[in-house]
């Protein structure tokens, strides 16, 4: 899949960097319109600064809810990381489909969202970067 963006989004990039000083992977805009950063790892501590002051003067300056997610080349760490702060026992990955076990029902309906819509929100975030995975499962 090729990853084009828009002079919105490069602005809004460019911006990131300048405030928060962390090496940027990628950004863009998931289903629920939230905006999203992608840093390269062990960068996530910068991005988010002490006391979480980048994150409240990035979505002051944008107008606009941000989440920043630690990009990890393994495909587990990575959904860990994606669905963060819901925590779940264990990411399978059997096949082309990974299967998240989660600790509780009310993780679980946070994992899924009305209609699943949180479910195929996350499954495209992780398509973006990993092309094998063709389906998120919640057990």
């Amino acid at each position: 899949m090729k990853i084009k963006y828009t002079s919105e989004l490069m602005g809004l990039m460019a911006i990131f960097q300048q405030v928060t000083r962390a090496k940027l992977k990628d950004c863009f805009f998931d289903s629920n319109s939230l905006l999203i950063f992608v840093v390269e790892p062990n960068e996530l501590g910068k991005a988010i600064g002490k006391k979480a002051v980048n994150i409240k003067r990035l979505e002051k300056s944008f107008n606009k809810k941000i989440k920043i997610i630690e990009y990890n080349s393994d495909v587990q760490i990575f959904i860990r990381n994606l669905i963060y702060p819901l925590r779940v026992k264990e990411v399978q990955l059997e096949e082309n489909v990974a299967t998240l076990e989660p600790n509780d029902s009310k993780t679980r309906g946070y994992l899924i969202g009305r209609a699943a819509s949180n479910l195929r929100n996350y499954e495209g975030i992780v398509k973006r970067y990993f092309n094998e995975i063709k389906e998120l499962k919640v057990m």
